[in-house]
């Protein structure tokens, strides 16, 4: 890790420093500010500002409630993470550092939280190019290669390899730890215990065919998934993590390992398949790549259009009737047996898959499937009952967004007088209402997304969907 202090050569020395100070008290900068990471592929891209970035993140997090750092002027931090080895090297420069008030924030520990034993001096960083190439091939050469892709370069392809978090891969993984953390809030996820019974990786990897090439594979993202009992005697499959490396994203990495997966539960008869808390895109992902093998899946046909005609025959605009747009629970099963697509995330592409059987010019359908949509979201946060004595929405206060933050709470019969007082009014009756709409109207916007998606990729398979 490097400190410069630009035009004086007393940066060498902390206690040489020369102190400056600042008019008025310090305000600090936040760190999202003055901070950078950047991906370096081979010793040219290290300490470059045109490797590639890894941001958008919050690195504020890392820096105390506030997320700012003190005591220095014009502080630069950039940061660079080794393709190969994932080891990690920090020049940080400043012109001056004083105390203006609230200290000087001391940067090495904070670094040193975040990337642990990945980070090094430079001239180490530099050597781990060549030096630390052995015990990746180790991993991938003790791994089994589940599937390859013919990579649009000659030179190289594109494999992913499944092995076990112990030994080798154990010590790559906890390498990987840093952009996890880094990565939490794109992610949805938090490093995992290696040291439990049931996990594997899926390393999506590129073999290089030239001799002169410094590796002989380069990571391009992983997908780290655990193996737990299903009681009587089956087992089920959670996907802890996928993460594919800025660099390489956008090329479809991430949609093959949820392929693989997919492959790996249907080949081993897996009980199911689930995410643990998955972001919006990886939803967005993994939606598009079920609803796909959905279509194509002659058992679902006529449950499904019979739902479709329905939403196009029945009335709901008057709220005289009602619809329930879920599958038959036998539906449900046959799917988990043979796809291993759980129950929620099968309703989940349920709807999706009646969406794209109607016309999105048909208002009568769309006002339909809408009601449906709304009636769903409205049992889930209130029940059956919602009257004097069922469950209530209300708004709360938040620190983060007031318009979307609310609780639910349950009144009964017989309480005493300061109860009564939580009785709804109409304009909260009208709150509650404008509130549902909201999650309606972003539930609807995910499905017309996904949709959007899944007509792109598989106009094929949209022939064998219901007639309109």
């Amino acid at each position: 890790m490097a400190l410069k202090q630009k035009g004086t050569d007393a940066a060498a020395d902390p206690k040489k420093r020369r102190r400056v100070g600042f008019s008025g008290i310090d305000a600090g900068v936040e760190a999202n500010e003055c901070m950078k990471v950047f991906i370096a592929r081979n010793p040219d891209e290290a300490g470059s500002a045109n490797s590639t970035s890894l941001q958008p993140f919050d690195l504020n997090h890392f820096f105390g409630e506030d997320g700012k750092i003190y005591g220095y002027k014009n502080l630069k931090i950039n940061v660079w993470i080794s393709a190969i080895s994932f080891h990690a090297y920090a020049d940080i420069s400043f012109e001056e550092t004083s105390d203006g008030g609230k200290g000087i924030t001391d940067l090495k520990p904070v670094l040193q939280n975040i990337f642990g034993e990945n980070l090094v001096e430079k001239d180490e960083f530099l050597k781990t190019f060549s030096k630390e190439c052995e015990y990746l091939s180790n991993v991938v050469t003790d791994g089994n290669v589940i599937k390859h892709d013919a990579s649009i370069d000659e030179d190289s392809a594109v494999e992913i390899v499944r092995v076990e978090l112990q030994g080798a891969a154990a010590f790559l993984y906890c390498r990987l730890v840093p952009l996890i953390l880094l990565l939490h809030y794109v992610l949805g996820s938090t490093p995992i215990d290696i040291t439990e019974h049931g996990w594997e990786m899926l390393l999506v990897v590129k073999k290089s065919a030239q001799a002169s090439s410094s590796s002989n594979f380069l990571v391009l993202g992983f997908a780290a998934v655990h193996h737990f009992y299903h009681y009587p005697e089956s087992t089920r499959l959670r996907i802890s993590q996928i993460l594919v490396l800025p660099p390489y994203q956008g090329e479809g990495h991430g949609l093959r390992l949820l392929e693989t997966i997919n492959s790996i539960s249907e080949s081993e008869n897996i009980y199911d398949v689930t995410i643990e808390d998955p972001s919006d895109y990886l939803q967005y992902i993994r939606s598009s790549i079920d609803c796909l093998r959905l279509l194509t899946f002659d058992p679902i046909k006529p449950a499904l259009c019979s739902m479709v005609s329905s939403l196009k025959d029945t009335n709901l605009s008057k709220r005289t009737s009602s619809l329930k747009m879920v599958p038959p629970s036998d539906l449900a099963e046959t799917v988990r047996q043979k796809l291993k697509i759980n129950k929620k995330q099968f309703l989940r592409c349920w709807e999706i898959l009646i969406y794209l059987n109607l016309d999105a010019e048909d208002r009568k359908s769309m006002d339909n499937f809408r009601a449906c949509i709304y009636d769903r979201i409205k049992g889930e946060i209130l029940g059956t009952s919602t009257g004097p004595n069922g469950k209530r929405l209300v708004q709360m206060p938040s620190n983060f967004d007031e318009e979307t933050c609310f609780a639910v709470y349950w009144t009964q019969d017989g309480g005493d007088a300061d109860d009564q007082t939580v009785e709804q009014q109409p304009e909260d009756l009208k709150t509650q209402e404008q509130q549902l709409n909201e999650v309606v109207d972003s539930q609807m916007e995910e499905i017309v997304e996904v949709a959007k998606n899944v007509t792109s990729r598989g106009k094929d398979k949209l022939s064998v969907s219901c007639s309109v």
